[in-house]
């Protein structure tokens, strides 16, 4: 049967009721301070850094690293085949033409020379020698032309004299066709010497003149060899300052083998590397910005390399002023280079609150507050970011990292 609940109970229940929506309504109001409180933030000013929102010109760069090289270096290579006898100077000297730099040892070399200068000696007399043979062979064969043209003229006679006999009546026929044979017998070996004659002419010049080629060129092969012997004592060509000498004294050095580099530091050039990523960005005549610590200075992408090396690119800038205190040898630097220019954009400095995506969100500054805005990204550089809408020119933007405020659509600016 049903027990009826006293007035005690109904009313601590009741009590119970209450106390727990009292609790769900605080929990929940609790909750809610803490969402909103999570859309609003304070930051101590001296925490970020901030730039103005302005209208100006904006380069669109790609980043690549470079080296300060020499416009102009002279190899200086070995001439001959030799080893190294003396250094008089040393990398980081300064040189004048003419300036001596070098020696080597050219012994070897020089008994080639006087060898070449006998053999040559020789091939001269043998040519001398070959004319007097030459010409003693075509006397005799000229001297037997005039004996065969002295019994020619003897058969002539010997042929009137039968043909007057004959008339006469004490000769015969047959004697008249004896001596007209013997002459054109005669005829024949004269015209066979004279075709000799003019052979053995046409073999003396062939013969002199292929000993005087031969003399002709070892003659050129010894005043090679003896400019590479004046050679062998390594001076400057040019004024300069030597970046490299090869200092082992004694070593066997090959002919062509680099022995001095010399560099004109009057003018240089950036030797640049970059990521073949970008090979289809990177054009001839493109503007580069070379960037020495806190100075920049322009040039122009002169050359390219036409191979790829280990995912990388070379290419060659040349520099508007070529002769920049600032520049020194083998100095790194920073290339930037332009690939695409706009003019009267909303640009801002650039910092790390920029992740390079086309679309983000940035704190705009105002009254003590930084409220977040959805922005499109133009181009963008090393100095420079192009903001295309969301904001007008005078607007302070944060340029600090916000990524730990991402959730944030609000931040109180404490002074």
């Amino acid at each position: 049967m049903d027990t009826v609940i006293s007035d005690d109970i109904i009313a601590s229940r009741k009590r119970k009721t209450v106390l727990i929506v009292i609790i769900c309504i605080a929990v929940f109001a609790a909750a809610v301070w803490l969402f909103r409180s999570s859309f609003r933030s304070s930051l101590n000013s001296s925490a970020i850094t901030t730039a103005v929102v302005e209208r100006g010109d904006i380069e669109n760069t790609i980043n690549a690293s470079g080296e300060i090289i020499p416009e102009f270096e002279q190899v200086i290579t070995s001439p001959i085949s030799a080893s190294i006898k003396t250094v008089l100077m040393d990398a980081g000297s300064p040189v004048k033409t003419g300036q001596a730099i070098l020696s080597l040892d050219k012994e070897a070399t020089q008994s080639e020379y006087e060898k070449l200068k006998f053999q040559l000696e020789s091939k001269r007399n043998n040519i001398e020698k070959l004319k007097l043979e030459l010409d003693k062979s075509f006397f005799d064969i000229q001297s037997n032309n005039d004996v065969k043209q002295l019994r020619i003229n003897s058969l002539e006679a010997s042929v009137e004299d039968a043909k007057r006999l004959y008339k006469a009546g004490g000769g015969t026929r047959e004697s008249i066709e004896q001596a007209e044979l013997a002459l054109k017998v005669a005829k024949l070996e004269k015209k066979q010497l004279e075709n000799e004659i003019k052979s053995k002419q046409q073999t003396m010049r062939v013969d002199i003149r292929e000993g005087q080629i031969a003399a002709a060129i070892q003659q050129n092969e010894m005043k090679e060899l003896e400019r590479k012997l004046q050679q062998a004592d390594i001076t400057a060509t040019r004024d300069g300052v030597i970046t490299w000498v090869n200092k082992n004294i004694g070593a066997s050095i090959a002919q062509g083998e680099s022995l001095v580099r010399i560099a004109d530091l009057a003018s240089f050039k950036v030797s640049g590397n970059i990521s073949d990523a970008y090979i289809n960005q990177l054009k001839m005549g493109m503007t580069a910005i070379i960037r020495i610590n806190d100075s920049t200075m322009r040039g122009t992408v002169t050359n390219i390399q036409p191979s790829v090396k280990n995912n990388i690119i070379g290419f060659d800038v040349a520099m508007n002023e070529r002769n920049n205190q600032l520049f020194r040898p083998n100095m790194k630097v920073d290339i930037f280079l332009v690939t695409a220019t706009q003019s009267n954009v909303m640009r801002v400095a650039n910092g790390p609150a920029f992740k390079g995506a086309a679309t983000q969100d940035i704190f705009v500054m105002a009254n003590g507050r930084a409220e977040r805005r959805t922005v499109n990204i133009g181009l963008t550089n090393f100095d420079y970011v192009e903001i295309k809408n969301n904001v007008k020119p005078g607007e302070k933007i944060i340029t600090s990292d916000m990524s730990n405020y991402k959730n944030i659509q609000e931040i109180i600016i404490n002074n």
